[in-house]
């Protein structure tokens, strides 16, 4: 994790918006460092922890809001349920987004987890805590992450452009009241445990392009490649 300038590691709008947290971003990269010292893995690696801020404020429509990283080694690359392309089998929650998306919008589950071409789109996939060690999910919470995607989320919402959030399961959920008044599609999240307790059938990817057609803008091609 880089201890240069923001515009270093992010697009200029992104690192303009978190001018506010900039002290709390460079703890986290002292936490980060840290963790290293004591002998542990983290994931992703360094270069991929802002992955989500890389694509201009400015082009975001839609916001996906995750927990935290794959704990896995060689899954997380910083983009919330997205996996690098070579990753075999792919997480279960990933692929039961792939079998609500065909259900919704009759698309072929792709062969790879690499969501990239949705940030193509105007996608952020964010995750509330961008980092985690190794073998233990949650393990990087109540450092400091949630004050850095609060403060983007909030950005997000007070920049006077379309946005539809995308919010699956609760701690996703608790970040509509930063949303303002943008549309959100919520269900339960597409986890093994919950996502036929309202995932299933939720359709939200048809749901979120009618929300942003209604907002006089350009639907998602939700394909991955």
């Amino acid at each position: 994790m880089t201890k240069g300038d923001l515009s270093e590691i992010m697009a200029a709008d992104w690192a303009e918006a978190l001018r506010p947290v900039e002290g709390v971003i460079r703890e986290l990269g002292d936490f980060i460092r840290a963790e290293h010292a004591a002998g542990f893995r983290t994931f992703p690696p360094g270069q991929d922890i802002f992955r989500a801020f890389q694509e201009p404020m400015s082009e975001v429509k839609v916001l996906v809001v995750g927990q935290d990283p794959y704990p896995t080694t060689g899954h997380a690359m910083g983009l919330s349920f997205s996996v690098r392309p070579d990753v075999r089998p792919l997480p279960r929650s990933l692929q039961n987004i792939y079998k609500e998306l065909q259900d919704d919008l009759g698309i072929p589950p792709a062969q790879h987890g690499d969501l990239s071409a949705w940030t193509r789109q105007g996608v952020m996939l964010l995750n509330r805590c961008l980092t985690v060690r190794e073998g233990a999910p949650a393990s990087h919470h109540g450092k400091g992450w949630e004050t850095v995607t609060e403060c983007a989320i909030k950005a997000l919402a007070t920049r006077g452009r379309p946005l539809v959030g995308l919010l699956w399961g609760r701690p996703a959920r608790s970040t509509a009241q930063w949303l303002g008044g943008a549309p959100r599609v919520e269900s339960a999240h597409p986890s093994p445990l919950s996502a036929s307790k309202g995932f299933f059938g939720s359709r939200p990817f048809s749901r979120v392009n009618e929300m942003l057609e209604q907002q006089g803008v350009g639907p998602v091609d939700w394909r991955v490649g």
